[in-house]
């Protein structure tokens, strides 16, 4: 191990390190595997994590195709409020500061006027399958939300289509599992906590 790895070890440990070097993946794969990951990090508040791509020094021309692909991808998961920010760390490797949960709210506002309306598609009937305690805050966090933007005593369409909205932009960050609708409701208290701190 060199005293950079050393050092990124201490640093970011292994849950804040996404080694995508290692896997030897194509640039759609690492584009995949590193939204998922970054994502559902931005949903455990890691604040701060390491992506490792790899230089391309094995890559035709010497570019990393895969280096390439991340760096567009964080660009459209700042529009999104995913990535606040990312600096190059090493030849290889990037810091990405994770944007707070909230952020995924006002990310699809600042998209939706930059690139025009882009419909959410979900069936209507997609959040049935959540409990009684989910839905309710769920709803709770949709009203708290409304009432950020000015929104006071929003009809039950308006609240519905809030619920869902919140739905799509968190369910995006919690991994498959068991545990799945725990950890969306771990989601949802943590996106009420940010709510509370900005207040």
């Amino acid at each position: 191990m060199s005293l950079q790895q050393a050092f990124d070890e201490a640093r970011f440990g292994f849950e804040r390190t996404l080694n995508l070097r290692a896997s030897f993946p194509t640039a759609a794969e690492a584009t995949w595997r590193a939204e998922a990951w970054l994502r559902e990090r931005q949903v455990a508040k890691a604040g701060e994590v390491l992506v490792i791509t790899g230089r391309g020094a094995g890559s035709d021309g010497g570019v990393s195709v895969v280096r390439e692909a991340v760096l567009r991808l964080f660009t459209v998961l700042r529009k999104t409020g995913v990535v606040r920010d990312w600096s190059e760390h090493t030849a290889g490797s990037f810091v990405v500061q994770l944007a707070p949960v909230t952020a995924l709210f006002e990310g699809g506002r600042r998209s939706r006027r930059e690139s025009g309306p882009r419909p959410i598609v979900i069936v209507p009937d997609a959040l049935l399958g959540l409990d009684a305690l989910t839905l309710a805050e769920l709803r709770a966090l949709a009203d708290r939300a409304l009432e950020s933007l000015g929104v006071r005593g929003a009809s039950p369409d308006v609240v519905e289509s809030e619920m869902l909205r919140q739905f799509t932009r968190l369910a995006a960050g919690v991994p498959d599992g068991p545990q799945r609708e725990t950890r969306l409701r771990a989601a949802i208290a943590t996106a009420h906590r940010e709510f509370d701190e900005g207040d």
